[in-house]
């Protein structure tokens, strides 16, 4: 049985459908922060995969406006029990981030929980992942059957994946301190509501963003941010770390629905995940 922590925060963001993200709702006490605040994680929901396992989505909200927080993994960043522990991130961006990473547990894991902690500032912070079936979410597919599903991520020539679990590739071998090229393929069905974006059989582009996800130095993006159109491209970038070590990267897609990052059903994006080992 896992350890409790010292306080336990449970997330409540994404439950409802349409919630504003919490940067953009109004701050009844305190003042606006750009740094030294906290980060505490959020647990988003979960749905079954193909292959019989069960995705645990997990999220965080920085309270910073400005600061990007670093939290390597080890006892301040941990999932437990310790056989899920590492696909959490390490850089923590300013405000709400939704579905960033899941936890793939077996189809018999029942009433068992899977608990994200983060300590930053002397403060620590724990939520729980559990299978409850209010909590089941919509990540491969849109809500009330209006047929949308997210886009797809692939690496190269890897899997392709979708929605919150994604797509993984690597590990590629760069050079610290040298440029370094990325590449991922990104597709949609093309159904949104945004569609008067375009016209035509791309009415519905994708919007690639590039985050780093863990590593222990500075990823400077030449392009963090493109727009693709549905039928399918390939987004490219220099990449630049400034230092070795084993570094994953994170590009999330989304579709032009509307559902940028938050809502019960967490559809439509797509996270993709590119493992790097940078050498000195």
């Amino acid at each position: 049985m896992p350890r409790r922590p010292v306080l336990t925060v449970l997330v409540l963001g994404s439950l409802c459908a349409g919630v504003a993200p919490l940067d953009a709702q109004v701050l009844p006490l305190g003042t606006r922060s750009g740094s030294g605040q906290t980060v505490t994680p959020a647990y988003e929901g979960w749905y079954p995969n193909e292959d019989g396992t069960i995705s645990v989505s997990f999220g965080y909200m920085n309270r910073n406006f400005d600061e990007v927080v670093e939290i390597p993994l080890g006892p301040d960043n941990m999932i437990e029990p310790a056989e899920f522990q590492g696909a959490q991130p390490t850089l923590f961006a300013p405000r709400r981030h939704f579905g960033v990473f899941v936890v793939k547990v077996p189809a018999d894991f029942g009433e068992e929980k899977v608990y994200w902690t983060l300590t930053v500032r002397g403060e620590t912070f724990s939520v729980p992942g559990h299978l409850h079936r209010d909590w089941q979410i919509d990540a491969l597919k849109g809500e009330a059957g209006g047929g949308n599903t997210p886009p797809t991520l692939r690496f190269g020539d890897g899997a392709p994946g979708a929605g919150p679990a994604g797509a993984w590739g690597g590990p590629l071998t760069a050079t610290a301190g040298e440029p370094f090229t990325v590449t991922v393929w990104a597709e949609d069905d093309g159904v949104g509501r945004s569609s008067v974006r375009a016209s035509g059989a791309d009415a519905a582009p994708v919007d690639l963003t590039w985050f780093k996800h863990q590593g222990p130095g500075d990823v400077e993006f030449g392009e963090r941010t493109a727009t693709v159109p549905s039928s399918g491209a390939e987004m490219t970038t220099p990449v630049m770390f400034s230092e070795p070590g084993d570094y994953i990267l994170r590009v999330r897609a989304n579709d032009a629905s509307g559902v940028a990052t938050a809502g019960h059903a967490q559809c439509c994006w797509t996270n993709g995940f590119l493992a790097v080992t940078v050498t000195p």
